[in-house]
Formats: C-alpha cells, structure tokens, sequence
C-alpha cells in the first residue's frame, strides 16, 4: 500500500488516528516503564530515562482522548498531535545518544524501530490535519 492510499484512507475517518496514537501511546509506556526497566541490563537504557521517556505517552494518550471526544478543529488537533509525537523521538534520541557508552544493540534496536513506527504515524497524521485544514478553508 503506498503512502498516498494510506493518507486517503485515513482521511475517511481522521478520527481514528487518536486511537492508534492512543494504543500506541499505551504500548510505549508500558514497554518502557514496565518491560525495558525490568531488562534495563539487556538494553542498557538507565531506568530514570526509561520512566522519563514513559511519561510522555501518558500525556499524549490523554490528547488522544481529548481529541477524539472533540467535534471541532480535528485537523488542528492532529497536526498537534503529530508535532509532539516529532518531538517524542528527537526527546529519545537525544537522551539515547546522551548514554550513548551504555546503550546496547538491543536498546539501540528498540529505540529505532520506536522512532520509525512513531514517526511514520506521525507522517500521516500531519498530513491528514493538512488536508482537513486545507479542505475546511
């Protein structure tokens, strides 16, 4: 499916893009304050970053569900949403690259695939708050 599909898609019900956010955003924290601190040897990540980096998504899935209640400014909203999420992955790779010596590979592999899933959503997300904005005007 390319990228475009996905954009149309979701454009039927942009409202559905809180939901995934919000159960990404449940995933994350709990895969960060729960899972990884258990293992925090295997991948290297202190567990004071770990709880720093869980937080954030606790607050992003109350957006979520403050956004997907909303009836007005859903473009707004995702456009928002999409923002923070950019902004949750420079947050992780720069507390990431900051315990750069301890990291290890499996640490390394989680925080990648975490920045490429969040960011991809994050694509879509901003373009379809583009287009619902572009459309209401």
């Amino acid at each position: 499916m390319k990228f475009e599909d996905l954009i149309m898609k979701a454009e039927l019900n942009p409202k559905k893009l809180f939901l995934i956010d919000g159960f990404g955003a449940i995933l994350s924290a709990f895969l960060l304050g729960v899972v990884l601190v258990k293992f925090e040897e295997i991948f290297g990540i202190p567990s004071s970053v770990l709880y720093f980096l869980a937080m954030l998504p606790i607050f992003f899935l109350i957006y979520d569900i403050y956004s997907y209640r909303k009836q007005l400014k859903i473009g707004v909203l995702l456009k928002g949403i999409a923002i923070l999420n950019v902004m949750y992955c420079g947050v992780s790779i720069g507390l990431v690259f900051y315990h750069f010596n301890t990291i290890t590979i499996l640490g390394w592999a989680y925080i990648i695939v975490e920045i490429i899933l969040v960011g991809f959503l994050a694509m879509i997300e901003y373009s379809v708050g583009r287009s619902i904005i572009k459309a209401s005007r």
